[in-house]
């Protein structure tokens, strides 16, 4: 496929993507829209225009609203149309390329526009599926030898985060204050946390509500998914190691979550299955599943601090994965939880087996053992105050390129 659209063989935003976010145009409306090369591309003017109609079921203009959770809750077979027909209409020679007034009214350079949150999230819950972070986590809170606690190999390990929380790229985070307990202390303290970090996630939007009492089967469950999105959870670490023992995280993750504005489609990924990790000892029955369910999606985390440049401090992979998506739903749903259009489902810290591969600074600098040195002669052990994390994801096969943008974040004092 060759669009008529001009972009970098770099792009993230092929003819082969298609994803789908909402925006703000002209200073005026917001709306949903998909993106090609730089330019992004209003729906809602499409849609009144009659570039959908022969689309069964798309009877609503619902790309005329502030999230996109109406139109994925569609379903897949009005959805992947959808994305098939953007798809025909951007190759060079279609109608669309012809029509130059459309063109005008709908299509915008990127620096015209402003990414809003591409979906209402009811509930968010994150998981813990990366087995090198697990197991690097385990080797400095507790015991080395025995780094993963005896049910992490039988079930995708997670919690209940907070979805208020969840802002898009490019929202600034301020700095969270709660209760720590340094070692060298006999009573906690109160103040700034000393040790913020990043978690470098990708996570998946659900389509679909179930009531309660339902369960998603392994096999029902990419038809649940429509897209993924790359996800920073920012971690209070100090704030963490404190209160987490015995109910798991609170205040040290709930302050702020990011997320990037495009949401890519399950569809749009296809070309870049891979093999899971062989999971031993077996799961049991419900856990398990056949073909290819991880996705080879290459991942960058960025740091810059204020006035100075940006800094890669670790390169990774979204294929490694312990647990897959289909076993994070079937897992969150075995027991009859409910799930709802524009639940967000996130992987957990993302790590491989290189240190440069390590998906969070308290496991790149090994808990502020070895701070990282940054190109103006500083070092960070943790993220200061003005400094920008910057993720970026993307796959890359056989001269087909899809990939997710950046979700970015800067860190502000304290209020």
């Amino acid at each position: 496929m060759k669009s008529f659209v001009e972009y970098s063989s770099n792009s993230d935003f092929s003819i082969h993507n298609i994803p789908f976010g909402v925006a703000v145009f002209n200073k005026e409306y917001i709306g949903c829209c998909t993106r090609i090369g730089d330019q992004v591309i209003d729906l809602a003017t499409l849609y009144d225009l009659g570039y959908f109609e022969e689309i069964e079921g798309l009877d609503d203009n619902v790309f005329e609203a502030y999230t996109i959770n109406e139109f994925i809750e569609l379903g897949k077979p009005i959805t992947n149309a959808v994305r098939l027909k953007i798809q025909e209409l951007l190759q060079e020679g279609s109608t669309l390329s012809k029509d130059e007034k459309t063109i005008e009214d709908a299509f915008y350079d990127l620096d015209k526009v402003k990414m809003m949150m591409p979906v209402h999230i009811p509930n968010y819950t994150d998981f813990y599926s990366s087995i090198e972070h697990a197991t690097n986590v385990g080797k400095m809170f507790r015991d080395p030898a025995n780094a993963l606690l005896p049910n992490w190999k039988h079930l995708p390990v997670g919690y209940h985060g907070r979805a208020s929380s969840i802002v898009v790229s490019g929202t600034e985070i301020n700095r969270p204050k709660g209760q720590m307990k340094p070692a060298d202390v006999e009573k906690p303290v109160f103040g700034p946390c000393k040790q913020l970090d990043f978690e470098l996630e990708m996570g998946f939007i659900i389509n679909k509500n179930t009531e309660m009492g339902e369960s998603i089967s392994t096999q029902q469950a990419e038809d649940a998914i429509f897209g993924m999105v790359v996800f920073n959870d920012w971690s209070a670490r100090d704030i963490q190691s404190w209160e987490y023992v015995p109910l798991g995280p609170f205040l040290a993750k709930n302050f702020g979550s990011s997320i990037s504005p495009w949401v890519v489609t399950l569809e749009a990924l296809e070309p870049f299955r891979t093999a899971s990790p062989i999971q031993d000892p077996e799961v049991l029955d419900y856990l398990k599943f056949e073909g290819d369910k991880n996705y080879d999606i290459n991942l960058e985390v960025y740091l810059q601090p204020e006035n100075g440049d940006q800094n890669l401090i670790s390169e990774s992979n979204y294929k490694h994965m312990y647990w897959n998506m289909t076993q994070q739903l079937a897992h969150h749903t075995v027991n009859g939880c409910n799930i709802e259009v524009g639940d967000l489902y996130a992987s957990g810290t993302i790590s491989g087996s290189d240190p440069k591969s390590f998906g969070s600074m308290l496991e790149l600098t090994w808990r502020g053992q070895n701070p990282i040195q940054l190109s103006n002669g500083e070092e960070r052990k943790f993220i200061n105050d003005n400094d920008t994390v910057t993720m970026k994801a993307w796959a890359e096969k056989d001269g087909v390129r899809v990939g997710f943008g950046e979700v970015s974040g800067k860190i502000i004092p304290t209020v």
